[in-house]
């Protein structure tokens, strides 16, 4: 028996959510779109959406489960909202940085964030990063967030030789 992931986020897009769930799955591992389920003629008055057009699309990034739904224009996503891809290397860094930044508004956005093309924000964080910003050494941990602070994507060399004092 499956377990069932308690909590799991809905992204709500106007009429993209197929495309952008096939676009997610197709960059991360371990990814695959479960289910997809369509509006009917029930509620057309309210919803205004085509009978047979995409309401939501139930798909799996990386093994966590997400939603997207297509709920019209009423409302877009801003930087109040992020996804979080922790990275084991710049290879990695590199790959999903461009990956899901090709065909954003402007992808490149101050400590590793960027927009993909459906205006969703990411932040791409090479995990070495997250153990100099803890360090209890506050020198080092403070040399590797005044780097941090000058970079748009993520350069993981730069940020060790920061934090080492070089």
């Amino acid at each position: 028996m499956a377990i069932l992931q308690k909590i799991t986020p809905c992204l709500w897009f106007d009429d993209q959510a197929e495309q952008a769930a096939e676009l997610y799955v197709s960059i991360f591992p371990e990814s695959g779109i479960e289910q997809v389920t369509r509006y009917g003629k029930e509620g057309f008055e309210v919803h205004g959406r085509p009978e047979g057009t995409v309401l939501t699309v139930s798909f799996r990034l990386a093994g966590q489960a997400f939603t997207a739904l297509n709920g019209g224009p009423h409302f877009t996503f801003n930087e109040a909202i992020s996804l979080v891809v922790r990275c084991e290397s710049q290879e990695e860094v590199d790959f999903f940085w461009d990956r899901l930044g090709q065909g954003g508004p402007e992808q490149a956005q101050q400590c590793g964030w960027l927009k993909d093309r459906f205006g969703l924000s990411w932040q791409i964080v090479p995990e070495p990063l997250l153990a100099m910003l803890s360090d209890p050494d506050a020198e080092r941990s403070g040399r590797a967030m005044t780097a941090l602070l000058q970079m748009k994507k993520l350069d993981l060399a730069t940020l060790q030789q920061a934090y080492e004092g070089g």
